[in-house]
């Protein structure tokens, strides 16, 4: 890197932060590779091609090219120095059997897997981890006094002491041992450990999670709006674990008001906070049938920034007046503090307006479902007449027994309920994406004809 700044005169901190961006973009491009001497290279004067190994079961694999290209076939021998998901230099050196492009290995740029969890086995007194993932091929072997607490036949997880060579096979320790084949969760615990899904919290989060209470402080509320007199109210699926929007809707005119709301997580999380970083860092939260790893701690997904039913709560607003003929003719956003009045499902939203059930919840929110459904099919007819596609495709449900072994798998039907929320979220997110554009603000889009 000292020796490109130099090339290029390249002074100042802010210069220098520039060439290392552009570095890494032309490294992501495919453009450079950067081997494990921290030295760049060009790939057309190399005759290489960087990419990402994907692994088979049967031991033989495949790179992925940074370039987009075709993937690369590599035999078993090729593979063996190699996990999935390691970044890797090959050369191409002719076609295999079914015609596909085969490569050899060139040097491996950077090792990605350093934990490992699958099945810890004694064969002839030697420790053996085979990986649980299908795509890891290797057999790590235990060293000797390494395998902790591992018995034979426990589910653990092996850190890599020693990566595999051509000759020579991966070496580890057993750093944690999970739990005996068919315990109850064990499934989701090797998914967690094998996609890499951090669970804990670093101390820095912790730390600012301490200022959080339960309730929201009242010093948070002023200067919003106030709608805490509206019937606003969450429905989602029965499994539902965490309420993020809520809506609303009366006459207004010849059409209607709409009210959705957002649960105001920004106001938690602060641009550039620890929390800001490990939320980046895990992107998502990820279900599990028996669990949930949050994206941010529970005092706020599942708290503070979720909009439970009789409890204050921070939330962004999109107001939009819609008119009779499901257009939006105008629409303002704004942060405000809310308080449902209810957390419904969808099966009893559906079977209240289909006048098959009644749900104990106040007058007012009863009208506001009216109100809602009525709405609903302004926008639906609205949609009709634009010709918009319409892709009403059933969702797989799973049903677990208490073993955690699938039981059967039957089509999640939607309804109106469904229906009715996804075309609410639709007109807010248009207007939001209006807003973006308006004030030239770059965002991300998607098309919802």
């Amino acid at each position: 890197m000292g020796a490109l700044q130099d090339a290029f005169g390249v002074r100042g901190d802010r210069n220098r932060s520039k060439l290392a961006d552009q570095l890494k973009k032309m490294v992501r491009g495919g453009q450079l590779i950067k081997n494990r001497r921290g030295e760049f290279c060009l790939v057309a004067k190399l005759d290489l091609i960087a990419g990402t190994a994907i692994g088979h079961a049967d031991g033989f694999g495949f790179v992925r090219p940074d370039s987009d290209a075709d993937d690369v076939y590599l035999s078993a021998t090729q593979m063996r120095s190699i996990f999935h998901g390691d970044r890797v230099a090959i050369r191409i050196i002719g076609k295999d059997r079914r015609g596909r492009q085969e490569g050899r290995l060139v040097e491996v740029l950077e090792r990605t897997v350093t934990e490992v969890a699958g099945q810890f086995i004694r064969e002839r007194g030697i420790g053996i981890l085979i990986p649980d993932n299908p795509k890891i091929a290797h057999r790590i072997l235990i060293a000797k006094g390494s395998a902790g607490k591992a018995k034979h036949g426990d589910i653990a997880v092996a850190r890599i002491l020693d990566y595999p060579t051509h000759v020579e096979q991966a070496t580890g320790e057993i750093v944690q041992v999970i739990g005996r084949p068919g315990e109850k969760g064990i499934a989701t615990d090797i998914a967690i450990h094998a996609h890499g899904i951090p669970t804990d919290w670093p101390q820095a989060v912790s730390k600012q999670i301490k200022a959080f209470g339960e309730e929201v402080p009242e010093a948070a509320k002023k200067g919003r709006i106030d709608l805490r007199d509206i019937d606003l109210m969450t429905i989602d699926g029965a499994d539902a674990r965490d309420f993020d929007d809520a809506v609303y809707a009366e006459p207004s005119g010849k059409g209607f008001r709409l009210i959705v709301a957002i649960a105001d997580v920004g106001h938690y999380v602060d641009d550039g906070s620890p929390l800001d970083k490990e939320a980046k860092r895990r992107s998502t939260s990820v279900y599990f049938p028996d669990r949930v790893v949050p994206m941010l701690p529970r005092v706020l997904s599942n708290g503070l920034c979720s909009l439970n039913p009789d409890v204050d709560r921070l939330c962004m607003v999109c107001e939009m007046r819609v008119g009779k003929d499901g257009k939006v003719s105008r629409a303002k956003f704004y942060e405000a503090v809310m308080r449902s009045k209810a957390r419904l499902t969808y099966q009893q939203v559906s079977d209240f307006l289909s006048g098959h059930k009644k749900i104990s919840v106040s007058a007012g929110v009863q009208k506001n479902l009216r109100h809602l459904h009525a709405l609903y099919r302004l926008f639906a007819n609205n949609r009709r007449r634009r010709g918009a596609v319409e892709l009403d495709i059933p969702q797989a449900r799973i049903h677990m027994g208490k073993d955690g072994a699938v039981k059967s798998i039957s089509a999640g039907l939607r309804n109106d309920a469904h229906r009715l929320i996804e075309e609410c979220m639709i007109a807010a997110n248009v207007q939001a994406a209006k807003y973006i554009r308006k004030n030239r603000i770059p965002g991300l889009y998607r098309v919802h004809a």
